[in-house]
């Protein structure tokens, strides 16, 4: 059996071990794989795995033995899955190995905005605290989330994560979310987008990305938010419109914007949200917390062993 990893240093960027994945044959890493370059680096293998290399119907088309590609991410968008089927490949994901590490890095987010982690620490290396008269210093305003109402949208393993650690804080937790009342937990109360939308203080973005739901953030939806609103968004990047985010930011529509995810990855250096002081953008590493990427792999190799023993889990295109 001949294994391929497409991009193996996002995943992996060699503090781990893959051989949990070579015990089922013969095992190659690539640490990244242009598009040019990803039917010569297949080859004859039976297995590939892929992070976010590409695999359109066009590539899939090419493929002489693949039997099964392994996406090492939740989302399986870079996998055309109907051409996939038509070869007889079985995809797979990694679904939920991320969830805390997420939910972690969105309270990060609000926590730095909130309490102005980074300014003051940075002031304090300044000697800004050394040279006030005084046992304290600020010059920025502290807020407290208990009682704060925090929206937010789509209540899967991470909203749910959020919004339980939202409730610890003492918020106030309304959602958006198909999930019927009758399946969300005490505290948490469903609510429209419109509701979301102008009674948060913090909004919260972990939804799928869907026709739906593409720049579900936008200068419409700006418009009926607070000015004091905080937008978070460790769910994908063009959920947002960020040009409109940044025309927001930078006339006062909203107080912050806190993201791990933007429209194009990496981003081009001239993205309006860079020149914006209250936007604070992390570069995609909310989910790659070492934990997170163990569970990752651990789940990798179980759904190799499964597809191998005639009984594949985390099929996505059933």
């Amino acid at each position: 059996m001949k294994i391929v990893v497409m991009d193996g240093k996002g995943v992996n960027p060699g503090d781990m071990s893959w051989k949990q994945i070579q015990q089922f044959g013969e095992l190659i890493v690539y640490e990244r794989t242009a598009s040019e370059e990803i039917i010569d680096h297949v080859g004859d293998a039976e297995i590939v795995l892929t992070n976010k290399t590409v695999f359109d119907e066009d590539t899939i088309a090419k493929l002489k033995n693949v039997k099964y590609i392994g996406v090492l991410a939740t989302g399986y968008n870079v996998v055309d899955l109907k051409a996939a089927s038509k070869r007889g490949i079985v995809v797979t994901n990694i679904p939920a190995y991320s969830t805390d590490s997420v939910a972690q890095m969105t309270f990060a987010h609000i926590l730095n905005v909130t309490n102005h982690v980074d300014h003051y620490a940075r002031a304090s290396r300044d000697g800004e605290w050394s040279r006030c008269p005084d046992f304290c210093y600020w010059d920025k305003p502290l807020v407290e989330l208990a009682g704060k109402t925090i929206g937010i949208i789509g209540l899967g393993n991470i909203g749910m994560k959020v919004a339980n650690i939202a409730l610890n804080f003492g918020m106030n937790v309304i959602a958006y979310t198909s999930k019927e009342p009758k399946e969300i937990p005490n505290g948490i109360n469903k609510a429209s987008i419109d509701n979301i939308l102008s009674d948060s203080d913090i909004i919260s973005l972990h939804c799928p990305l869907t026709k739906q739901t593409r720049e579900l953030i936008n200068k419409d939806s700006i418009a009926k938010m607070k000015r004091s609103v905080i937008v978070v968004n460790t769910g994908r990047g063009p959920l947002v419109n960020e040009e409109d985010v940044a025309n927001a930011l930078h006339n006062g529509l909203i107080g912050a914007y806190c993201a791990d995810v933007m429209c194009s990855e990496p981003p081009s250096a001239d993205n309006p949200l860079f020149v914006e002081q209250n936007a604070y953008i992390t570069p995609h590493v909310a989910w790659a917390s070492k934990e997170a990427r163990i569970r990752l792999m651990d789940i990798a190799e179980k759904n190799i062993h499964s597809f191998l023993s005639g009984k594949p889990i985390n099929v996505v295109n059933i």
